[in-house]
């Protein structure tokens, strides 16, 4: 009898500890998904009407990644992560083969000057979207597997040989806005790890070095820069577009001209769904719109690095980290961008911007955040 009591006990106790997990992070991501959705619509609908004659074309198009992403999220939070410590190598492996698809004629699809995609017939996925993820479940599951490597820089090279293929193949396309999403990322991953000072510095600057490089090899992106620097002195090409955002920005001033009453949308700012989406949210918003928006973000990088910091496992620390770092990343260089503080660069605002390819994906890896801080209650 007492042992059998002992077991009841046990099995109750077991199923009390199932843990619910950070509600609150999970519920600020689908707030934001669920905001991006209408954000699209009314940064759209007039595009989308004079371009496919249906004012909800990108809408349903993001409605529908919003309801793949919640099946996402359904579907992996409920995961033991741990069990995805054996697809380091394979997501890695995918991430790269992706990423060289897209150079193969008749898969690889090209749009204003940039070949980002691969498609199959109407569906098309954008590779660097998963690479970044994909990454990230690499270099967790490396250091991971003997968390002494990041003590040496000979232990963090193939870290950096995996981003720096990854950066290279995303260059190719080009893509410089990923490209540097992704090597800030590998920075702050190898950073978070617990390489020394010494160690990140001989890493960082290096590479800071070859950003200027990579700027001076391509003529466009002096233009960019060129147009960063005084956008009023190429008004109708290089500057335009930040102009056109500036011109959004300042007409929200505190309060927005109100919900779906942009005018910036109305073909002047060019990509206003999807890249520069913030500048039209900021128009109907206002100042104290954006705040609360970049609250929300901010809350869920908090909290995602605080689930990071609660596991009692390298692996899963170094995963929420990482996921979470690349959202933050992500975030901050879309809002330097649509601000002018960074020269233009075509990098979406994570689970607003129109892209389903983005949204799903992105959706997916905060689903393995929500599914670290499960196990750390249940813990």
């Amino acid at each position: 009898m007492k042992s059998k009591f002992f077991f009841q006990k046990e099995d109750r106790g077991a199923k009390k500890a199932k843990g619910k997990g950070d509600i609150l992070f999970l519920a600020a991501v689908i707030f934001l998904a669920a905001y991006g959705v209408l954000s699209v619509y009314s940064a759209s609908s007039y595009n989308a009407e004079v371009q496919y004659g249906d004012s909800l074309y990108f809408f349903k198009k993001q409605l529908i990644g919003f309801i793949l992403g919640l099946g996402a999220v359904a579907g992996i939070a409920f995961l033991d992560y741990r069990k995805l410590k054996k697809l380091g190598i394979p997501a890695l492996v995918l991430s790269l083969v992706l990423l060289a698809l897209v150079f193969v004629p008749g898969l690889g699809k090209s749009n204003y000057g940039a070949t980002r995609w691969i498609g199959f017939g109407s569906f098309t996925v954008q590779p660097s979207e998963i690479a970044k993820y994909g990454f990230v479940l690499f270099t967790a599951w490396y250091f991971a597997k003997d968390p002494a490597r990041m003590r040496t820089l000979v232990g963090v090279l193939p870290v950096l040989g995996a981003g720096g293929c990854v950066c290279v193949l995303i260059m190719l396309e080009p893509n410089m806005s990923v490209t540097m999403c992704v090597g800030a990322v590998m920075i702050g991953m190898i950073f978070l790890a617990g390489i020394s000072k010494k160690g990140i510095a001989a890493i960082s600057v290096p590479v800071l070095l070859l950003v200027p490089v990579l700027i001076a090899m391509e003529p466009y992106r002096l233009q960019r820069l060129s147009a960063f620097v005084d956008p009023w002195a190429s008004p109708k090409e290089e500057g335009y577009q930040l102009i056109q955002s500036l011109y959004a920005l300042a007409n929200g001033k505190f309060f927005g001209t109100g919900l779906f009453n942009s005018r910036q949308k109305f073909r002047f700012l060019p990509f206003s769904e999807s890249d520069f989406i913030l500048s039209v949210i900021a128009e109907e918003t206002g100042f104290f719109g954006v705040i609360l928006l970049f609250a929300v973000i901010a809350f869920v990088v908090y909290r995602g690095f605080s689930i990071a910091n609660a596991c009692d496992n390298f692996y899963g620390y170094m995963l929420a980290s990482g996921i979470t770092l690349v959202f933050a990343v992500q975030s901050a260089l879309n809002a330097l961008v649509v601000s002018g503080c960074i020269p233009p660069t075509g990098l979406p605002l994570p689970l607003i911007s129109a892209g389903n390819t983005s949204l799903v994906v992105t959706m997916a890896g905060m689903g393995l955040v929500y599914a670290v801080s499960r196990h750390n209650e249940r813990r």
